[in-house]
């Protein structure tokens, strides 16, 4: 049908993890899904897109009545291919994940999920990345699926401002515990302080592998990473537009050249 909405479903960590199943069944009631998801995991490509070699993509039968493309490339690329060469229009959202772990604070700009989402969003699309605290592959998915299912059909229903999307996170709800509903949230003040293990290979040679401890510098019970510990969802608002709009004004006002 002309008027059907079209429900782009894409992610990072690969067209076979659970989360993606998640995700679409989530979502399914709501529309006609499409996915275009990566062949094999691409966790921290961030905004990544394949320009030195050719893109592979295949129809694949996976999910039980459900058109479905992997693409040998990023996710960037897979929203890219979609609107080009799968869907020739817009789809009426995008939604990405359900990714296995997450994306709070600083993770968004190393996120290929979230970064599937802004490419969406990017294209005039609204859209938005999901995330779930648990990194188990046999995680269970019944909470995240309902929080998906919610936001996604406000978004359906109100739409998003031009050139925003969602960074929705979900916690891990310990037994005993009462998950306490969706919080509207700030991105918190965050990083990863790394380094490098060095260490040997079986011939001598040197290898690193990147480690690294998540610092929380933010207080505020305002944010993504507070709402989480709370056993609250968090859903921030995020744009791509980067311009750090008041000391702009400053510099004009003092800078001259």
């Amino acid at each position: 049908m002309a008027d059907e909405r079209i429900i782009l479903v894409t992610n990072d960590d690969g067209i076979t993890a659970p989360g993606i199943r998640a995700l679409i069944e989530a979502v399914s009631p709501l529309g006609k899904i499409v996915v275009m998801a990566p062949d094999s995991p691409q966790s921290g490509k961030g905004h990544a897109i394949t320009i030195g070699v050719p893109l592979r993509l295949d129809e694949v039968d996976i999910f039980e009545g459900i058109e479905a493309w992997q693409c040998s490339g990023t996710p960037v690329d897979c929203v890219k291919l979609a609107r080009d060469k799968i869907l020739h229009r817009k789809p009426d959202i995008c939604v990405s994940g359900i990714n296995h772990g997450a994306n709070h604070s600083i993770n968004i700009i190393y996120s290929g999920t979230m970064s599937a989402a802004m490419e969406a969003a990017i294209e005039g699309i609204p859209s938005i990345g999901f995330s779930y605290l648990d990194y188990g592959f046999g995680a269970d998915f019944s909470l995240p699926k309902q929080v998906a299912a919610q936001v996604t059909g406000k978004v359906l229903e109100g739409g998003l401002p031009a050139g925003t999307l969602f960074n929705v996170n979900i916690p891990v709800i310990s037994n005993g515990q009462e998950f306490k509903g969706i919080k509207i949230c700030r991105q918190a003040h965050a990083k990863w302080v790394e380094e490098f293990d060095e260490r040997r290979d079986p011939r001598g040679r040197k290898y690193y592998w990147l480690t690294g401890e998540f610092k929380n510098m933010d207080q505020g019970e305002d944010t993504d990473v507070w709402a989480l510990e709370n056993n609250y969802a968090s859903l921030v608002p995020v744009q791509f537009d980067l311009t750090h709009y008041k000391l702009m004004d400053q510099l004009e006002a003092s800078w001259k050249f």
